[in-house]
Formats: C-alpha cells, sequence, structure tokens
C-alpha cells in the first residue's frame, strides 16, 4: 500500500510541473474542480477500457508506442547527454524486434482476449522512466546475447550480400553503357 503512495505522489508531482499538458490539466482542474491527479487517473482507465473493448485498440497500443519514444528520440538527439541515446535505441530495438514477432505471429495473438491492452501494458514497460525499464532488461537479457553469439555469421552474410549487390550494379552500369553504345551506334547508322 505504501508503494502505491509512492507512485501516487511521484505522479502528482509530474503533473504539477509546467509544460503544454499540466498546463492543459490546469485549466481542467479549474473549470470542473476536480483534482488533475483524479483526471488524468479516469483518463488513463478510460484509455485501458477503451483498449479492452475499443475499435482500432491494436492501432492505438501502436500508437502509444510509438508516439512519446519518438518525441523522446527526438529530444535525445538534439541533448548532448550519451545515456538517452542509448536508452531510446534499446527502446528501438526492442520494438523492432517486437514488431517483427508481432508481424509474423499476429493470426495467433488476435486470438488473446485483450490483446491490445496487454500490448500497450508491455510498450509502456518498454518505455518506463524506471530502473526495471523493459526495453533494457529484454536487451540485456535476450537480444544482445543472441546478436553477439550469431554476430560473426551476420556480418559475413551482410559482407556477402554487399558484395553481392556491387557485382549486380557494375554489371547492370555496364550493361547499361552497353545497350547506349549500341543504341547511338543503331541510330546513326539508320540515320544516313
Amino acid at each position: 500500500m505504501q508503494s502505491i503512495q509512492v507512485y501516487k505522489d511521484n505522479l502528482d508531482k509530474k503533473l504539477k510541473e509546467k509544460n503544454a499538458f499540466t498546463d492543459l490539466l490546469a485549466k481542467a482542474e479549474e473549470k470542473t474542480g476536480v483534482q488533475r491527479l483524479y483526471i488524468v487517473s479516469g483518463l488513463i482507465g478510460f484509455l485501458a477500457l477503451y483498449l479492452m473493448v475499443g475499435y482500432g485498440a491494436v492501432f492505438l497500443a501502436s500508437f502509444i508506442g510509438f508516439v512519446y519514444p519518438a518525441y523522446a528520440s527526438v529530444k535525445a538527439i538534439e541533448s548532448t547527454d550519451k545515456n538517452d541515446d542509448t536508452k531510446w535505441l534499446t527502446y528501438w530495438v526492442v520494438y523492432a524486434v517486437f514488431s517483427l514477432m508481432e508481424f509474423f505471429t499476429d493470426i495467433f495473438f488476435w486470438w488473446i482476449p485483450l490483446y491490445a491492452f496487454l500490448k500497450c501494458l508491455f510498450l509502456v514497460y518498454c518505455m518506463a522512466p524506471t530502473s526495471w525499464n523493459g526495453s533494457e532488461a529484454i536487451y540485456h537479457r535476450i537480444i544482445r546475447p543472441f546478436v553477439l553469439r550469431h554476430q560473426k555469421k551476420v556480418d559475413a552474410y551482410l559482407d556477402r550480400a554487399r558484395d553481392t549487390a556491387a557485382d549486380a550494379l557494375n554489371e547492370a552500369t555496364d550493361m547499361a553503357g552497353k545497350a547506349a553504345g549500341q543504341a547511338a551506334t543503331h541510330h546513326f547508322t539508320k540515320s544516313d
């Protein structure tokens, strides 16, 4: 019970910081007489309910998992602190792996009750500004060991793919040059 009060106090403190969202909350609080903590709690409750039964809930969950991290990533790029860059790059790697898995397994996920709500919870867990951030845990426990174990093979395949693409481009350039030369010769001899 004490930890819930700590989260409530932290949220209340965040909701009193000065920014565009809290300014909007202050106006709503002033007009309705309802504390902004309860307004936000109600909005979160409504959002959770919508994610459980609403139309387009999976899109909304993806939207939530994209919008704030994209905004925070732009801010991280513009800051001089390297730690925030690493934090958001880690999030995007986990998001990409999750999206790829979801693409290939969506036929099974759609049958899970409350899938959109669970997806949204997972993405919020991955972007949470806490010490138990999901993207950090997933990256360090699953993705990083997998990539390090297969890095040499992947690099070798990528080098071969790059060389093959370069050879194909050179071949196409040579063929285009020959075709242009033949067309010019054919045009020149035909006009005589």
